[in-house]
């Protein structure tokens, strides 16, 4: 008999092997009666998470960290057994927008530096006019999207509290708030940037993986108490997910899972605009032709299912970086406990995957040539002390 798993998910390209697995069979191959529920916000997911309406949800990857100490929410410890990918966003800019950087200097597919000392000049230029300040939109307060979004600003001179009005809008909401002219960019997964493109209403000024090459993304997670209440279960929900994970990752797959993910029930975006996100080429710009972004979105390839405790340990420096809370001996245990590669082995050591500690297989280095060295954080913070 199977047994029922519950899932919260968001629209978006990375929700991709948690529809596969429910689709295709690969969590019905463990066991598993996997119900995926679709949410437009990441507060539903959190909230539905808290409250036992879901078992386990798509996550932005700071979001069980968060919970865990109980910041901007109530305290819920919770474990991420199993990461959803690497990269797979970028931050999208109005046509407004782009013509005004493109005058100084912006152009399609440049690098972070680039882009960045163009809207540092877009921003100044407004100023010294006396204008109102750009509005630039996340998805949540405690996401890679708010956290690299914020670095490369501030790394290009535009201080992200003073210099910009941060707000945050739901990913499936985004395009009309740019197209309604309610904001000037946002940071997002796929497959809004795309559909943005598309719909002539903005353009892409960067992928984020263009700031952090191979960022950590969402996670698979749940409360810890769920999880510590079902091992052999979690452990056949890993199992199902990085399976299908595996499978999205086939070029030769990519057609069909393109049109999984255009149903309604799933994401509902165009195939032919989803499939750019799989396949790495995208359209930065209305009526340009599609060009390869190389490494935008990792499924699986280069263990990028493993739940790095390094990554959570990025997010946590950032989360004391903006001030959405205080370093603290106590705060780094407990952020070290949410990420669990132990678990992710365990799934696995029974199957033909070979699941390696990925924690030295690459360093994150961002595009500013600043390495996280996560054995001194607060050495690392130093480093940023100086306002713009």
């Amino acid at each position: 008999m199977s047994a029922n798993v519950v899932v919260g998910f968001i629209p978006l390209l990375d929700c991709a092997p948690l529809a596969a697995a429910a689709a295709l069979g690969f969590a019905e191959q463990e066991g598993i009666d996997l119900t995926l529920m679709r949410e437009t916000s990441w507060a539903n997911i959190r909230d539905r998470v808290v409250v036992g309406h879901f078992d386990a949800a798509h996550m932005l990857g700071p979001m069980p960290i968060a919970a865990t100490l109980g910041i901007g929410h109530l305290k819920v410890p919770m474990a991420a057994p199993l990461a959803l990918g690497r990269g797979g966003n970028a931050i999208t800019v109005s046509a407004a927008l782009w013509e005004a950087m493109s005058e100084h200097g912006a152009r399609i597919g440049g690098s972070a530096q680039l882009q960045g000392e163009a809207l540092r000049r877009a921003v100044q230029v407004r100023r010294d006019a006396g204008r109102s300040i750009l509005t630039f939109a996340v998805v949540y307060p405690f996401s890679s999207h708010n956290y690299l979004l914020r670095y490369w600003l501030h790394s290009s001179g535009i201080d992200p509290d003073r210099d910009v009005h941060l707000v945050v809008i739901p990913p499936p909401m985004l395009v009309d708030a740019m197209r309604e002219a309610q904001i000037d960019g946002f940071c997002v997964g796929e497959p809004w940037s795309s559909v943005a493109v598309a719909s002539s209403v903005g353009s892409i000024a960067l992928p984020t993986t263009t700031i952090w090459a191979r960022s950590p993304e969402k996670v698979l997670a749940g409360r810890l108490e769920w999880c510590q209440r079902n091992p052999a279960l979690l452990q056949s929900l890993i199992r199902a997910v990085h399976r299908a994970a595996q499978w999205c990752e086939e070029p030769q797959n990519q057609d069909q899972l393109a049109h999984l993910l255009a149903e309604p029930r799933y994401v509902g975006a165009p195939s032919e605009i989803l499939l750019r996100g799989l396949q790495n080429r995208l359209v930065l710009d209305p009526g340009a032709a599609a060009c390869d972004v190389p490494g935008f979105y990792e499924i699986e390839r280069g263990s990028a299912t493993v739940p790095r405790v390094d990554h959570a340990l990025w997010f946590y420096s950032q989360m004391v970086r903006w001030g959405q809370l205080d370093f603290s001996a106590a705060n780094l245990l407990h952020v070290r406990a949410v990420y669990r590669p132990d678990l992710y082995r365990l799934a696995l050591a029974t199957t033909a995957a070979s699941p390696v500690d990925a924690r030295t297989a690459d360093t994150a280095t961002l595009f500013d040539g600043r390495t996280f060295d996560d054995r001194d954080i607060e050495g690392y913070l130093r480093g940023f002390a100086h306002p713009v």
